[in-house]
């Protein structure tokens, strides 16, 4: 056989096999993702919750085969986490993760978690938690009136506080201070204790005691190590008055036009995600702490004398609560106190 011939055969099958391994790859990127999940997350894709959505993400992706693409927009990028239930409420986006508190305005009921010390061990945060609870079933259930259904809740961990040249040992010390805060019962926490809450995003805080905005902060520790919040504030005081929850919730229309097949990959994946974030949770905080404490902040733990205070001081919360919650917050509170 002529070489030249033969060259010029085996380049024509060369092309011709190269055409059709692009028209495979443009059938496989046409086809490759038939459902996008866009996600908004306030917080930096390294934090927990981050981490979280990326073992969500991997699970949906592989177990779809590609055909359901998840995308996270982390660190606030299209939505502060005040903005992510009406968001995601209204089709805006597909999905976002928002602190538990973000849906107080239509669910009063959801500031059961912040009910100061109600859930003061593990065990009752567990049993609160659980999908079949009398605590959560319903909160969940009434946050399907907003135009959301929850997929799965991400533990953050206990409120602490943070502050600059001394711990907040005591009531005593909330007296005139202005305190960052992510939510009207915690905000009402401030108020009872003697001092003036102001509500600021998780992904504003930083700024905040920055520029000195506030003389205090709420947050939970991990996100001291994810913001970095130890080149702003020095102290961090252990009070652990309330459990911090975040959802991850999707627009419930969007939701409903999935497949029954798309439906149960998203599902097993959330519960996957649900109980690795739970199981980590201590593991997460302590990492926290000592991060802390290797970049210069102080840790104080108040004794029971002083946590008698706290206790003793934020009891007009819960009447608030009891006040302002309907059916639903005597309902869960009922439920929660029998933990």
């Amino acid at each position: 056989m002529n070489s030249s011939l033969s060259h010029t055969s085996l380049l024509r099958t060369s092309l011709a096999t190269g055409v059709f391994a692009l028209t495979l790859l443009s059938s496989a990127s046409t086809f490759a993702a038939d459902v996008t999940l866009r996600v908004s997350l306030q917080l930096p894709l390294k934090s927990h919750l981050g981490q979280n959505l990326v073992l969500f993400e991997s699970e949906v992706e592989e177990k779809s085969s590609g055909a359901i693409d998840v995308e996270i927009y982390d660190s606030a990028q299209l939505y502060k986490d005040k903005e992510v239930p009406a968001a995601v409420g209204s089709g805006s986006i597909e999905m976002g993760v928002a602190s538990l508190t973000r849906y107080v305005g239509d669910v009063p009921a959801v500031d059961i978690f912040y009910q100061p010390f109600l859930f003061d061990n593990e065990e009752k945060v567990r049993k609160a938690v659980a999908r079949d609870s009398a605590v959560r079933a319903p909160l969940d259930k009434a946050i399907e009136g907003t135009g959301s259904t929850v997929l799965w809740w991400q533990a953050y961990g206990g409120a602490i506080m943070l502050s600059k040249g001394a711990p907040v040992k005591s009531p005593a010390d909330m007296t005139g201070k202005k305190v960052r805060v992510f939510g009207k019962t915690l905000g009402d926490f401030v108020t009872a204790t003697g001092g003036a809450p102001t509500l600021i995003s998780g992904s504003e805080q930083y700024l905040a005691y920055q520029r000195g905005t506030v003389d205090y902060g709420m947050t939970g520790v991990s996100g001291v190590k994810s913001r970095k919040l130890w080149e702003v504030m020095d102290t961090i005081s252990v009070t652990n008055h309330a459990d911090i929850e975040f959802v991850v919730v999707v627009n419930t229309e969007f939701w409903n036009s999935l497949s029954d097949e798309h439906k149960s990959i998203v599902e097993a994946a959330a519960i996957k995600a649900e109980l690795d974030v739970r199981d980590r949770v201590a593991q997460i905080e302590a990492d926290a702490y000592a991060a802390a404490e290797e970049n210069g902040m102080s840790v104080y733990k108040p004794n029971a004398e002083e946590l008698a205070a706290w206790r003793e001081a934020s009891q007009p919360v819960y009447d608030d609560f009891i006040k302002n919650s309907g059916e639903l917050g005597a309902e869960v509170l009922k439920a929660a106190q029998g933990l």
